[in-house]
């Protein structure tokens, strides 16, 4: 039994003919899910420190880079998704073409862009919903807002604040190296880790110090029970809502997106009454350069620009998420790739005008980086815009996570149709036909995780699945063309091997700049799956009984 062996088109046509997932989905709902997917609170947040650090008002250039490089991931998205309109997404696209080893690596992988995403996106959720409650002077304990190792972290840092504060007063001729001594074996050394200059300290100072922190909360007490309460609940509320149905789904991701739309609408429009055209000069910096740990950094000019196009490249994840949803789609093999190409294109245009406007409203070095936008409004006097920002950045990871944990389930259900998973994970409830068992596990684990652990840690591991998966399909898309001329294509991909060169080329090239931990992580998780498919997956494929694929290839016929 070959490790290379591919699932034949027919077997997925088969699949799709005894599906009994409802089919409610049209294209413009499709086209919801991808923008619910894509628009998060990384608009809202990426921008400051790709415009501020890098790019300058250039970061249109940078969105525009990031926005092509996707465009090529997803031109080939949507021929497969033409040809084989299922669950599965980029793991029945590999599995169709190059080979059940590398399908399941794969999809083995997506568990990094769906769950573990879901689970960084509730807890980011968690800040923002605690930034939302602050505004109405509702505080909660810090001890419900995050894990105890973040929690620890977020106090530490402002009683470094208060020590480096007091030690310049005292020593305002202090060298850098004076200081960093001084502090070496406090125990929020951990806190001066990026610090690399005496200038650095000295705005380090000018934080938050333990005083000013706790006013943000109701107890900053850390002596009991330590976990995200937030990022609990609002996980068992978009696992109720997964558990209930498709139909429900798409409705609550509809209403969420026309409240994010309006919001970035409203940046845009309104903002643009306050640009000032002196703000985009000039337009690309001059390049810099620092050191940082040994290592260059470039900061501003092309290079500069190139940067902020990595960074705000994964403002961009999600549009992939709509082929998970083919089983759903009352015409999967037109509405898909419309509903992937639109959504992309719907939200590159945004960005760039949001970026446009910010940089133009705000000088780029003069730009907050944990809050850009927010803070562009109140500059110019528009306080209460802040409301209306932080309530579409709440609503917008809402719907992240729920089209994330959606397409989790479906990738699960995919895998599990082919054997390469236990029937658990295909299960489908009497009454609303979705895979509730599936859903309610994947539900208590990311609930737990973002309860409990600082994911943030490991959150580069996303981006990682992501980018192997986005470079798969520009791969398999190439081969399948090559193998099988003859299928029939509702949508091809427009010059496919340039585009799927050039996709394969963009994303691979992504992974390079990942952080050398990431990739020893990723390489142990990458190990790890491989090892639970000999042995378990190997051994219960169902292409182990081609007897089955030829009785389904005649019932099809």
């Amino acid at each position: 039994m070959s490790i290379w062996r591919v699932k034949p088109v027919s077997a997925f046509e088969a699949d799709m003919k005894k599906s009994e997932l409802k089919r409610v989905l049209t294209k413009w709902g499709l086209t919801s899910l991808g923008i619910g997917a894509i628009i998060g609170g990384g608009i809202f947040t990426l921008t400051g420190i790709a415009a501020h650090d890098y790019a300058g008002p250039a970061l249109a250039l940078s969105f525009v880079i990031a926005g092509v490089g996707c465009l090529f991931a997803s031109l080939c998205y949507a021929e497969f998704a033409s040809v084989l309109p299922v669950e599965g997404s980029a793991y029945a696209y590999a599995y169709g073409t190059i080979g059940e080893i590398f399908a399941w690596f794969i999809g083995w992988n997506l568990i990094l862009e769906y769950m573990m995403g879901a689970t960084t996106v509730a807890v980011a959720w968690s800040g923002y919903f605690s930034k939302l409650l602050g505004l109405f002077h509702i505080k909660l304990p810090l001890g419900l807002l995050s894990d105890k190792v973040t929690a620890t972290e977020k106090l530490n840092n402002a009683k470094a604040v208060d020590a480096v504060k007091e030690y310049l007063a005292t020593h305002a001729s202090a060298t850098f190296d004076q200081i960093k001594s001084n502090f070496a074996n406090a125990e929020f050394a951990s806190a001066f880790k990026s610090l690399t200059t005496l200038k650095d300290f000295k705005n380090f100072a000018t934080g938050e110090g333990v005083a000013k922190f706790s006013e943000h909360y109701s107890s900053i007490d850390l002596s009991g029970l330590v976990f995200n309460l937030p990022a609990l609940l609002i996980t068992w509320v978009i696992t109720a809502i997964l558990v209930k149905g498709i139909k429900e789904a798409a409705k609550t991701n509809n209403i969420i997106v026309v409240v994010k739309i309006a919001v970035v609408l409203f940046v845009i429009i309104v903002g643009a009454f306050y640009v000032d055209v002196e703000n985009w000069q000039p337009f690309i910096p001059t390049e810099t350069t620092t050191i940082v740990d040994g290592v260059e950094k470039v900061n501003f000019g092309l290079g500069g620009v190139l940067t902020a196009a990595t960074i705000v490249f994964f403002a961009y994840i999600g549009f992939d998420a709509v082929s998970t949803q083919a089983g759903e789609a009352i015409n999967p093999k037109k509405d898909v790739p419309f509903a992937i190409i639109a959504s992309l294109v719907i939200c590159t245009v945004l960005y760039i005008l949001v970026s446009l406007v910010l940089t133009g409203m705000v000088r780029f070095d003069q730009l907050d980086v944990t809050a850009p936008v927010a803070s562009a409004f109140s500059g110019v006097g528009l306080k209460w815009a802040t409301l209306l920002i932080t309530i579409a950045a709440t609503a917008g990871l809402m719907s992240v996570m729920l089209v994330m944990m959606l397409g989790q389930t479906r990738i699960f259900l995919g895998m599990a149709k082919d054997g390469l998973l236990p029937n658990f994970f295909k299960e489908l409830h009497p009454r609303f036909l979705t895979p509730h068992k599936s859903t309610i596990l994947i539900g208590a684990i990311i609930s737990i995780v973002a309860a409990v652990t600082p994911i943030n840690k490991v959150s580069e591991m996303c981006s990682m699945g992501t980018l192997l998966a986005f470079a798969m399909v520009c791969i398999a898309v190439m081969i399948l063309r090559y193998k099988k001329p003859e299928l029939e294509r509702p949508y091809k991909t427009p010059a496919v091997y340039i585009v799927g060169t050039l996709g394969v080329a963009f994303n691979i090239g992504l992974m390079t700049f990942v952080r050398e931990e990431t990739w020893h992580t990723f390489i142990i998780w990458g190990a790890l799956g491989i090892l639970v498919y000999f042995i378990y997956g190997k051994r219960n494929a169902k292409l182990n009984n081609p007897e089955e694929f030829e009785r389904l290839d005649n019932e099809r016929k």
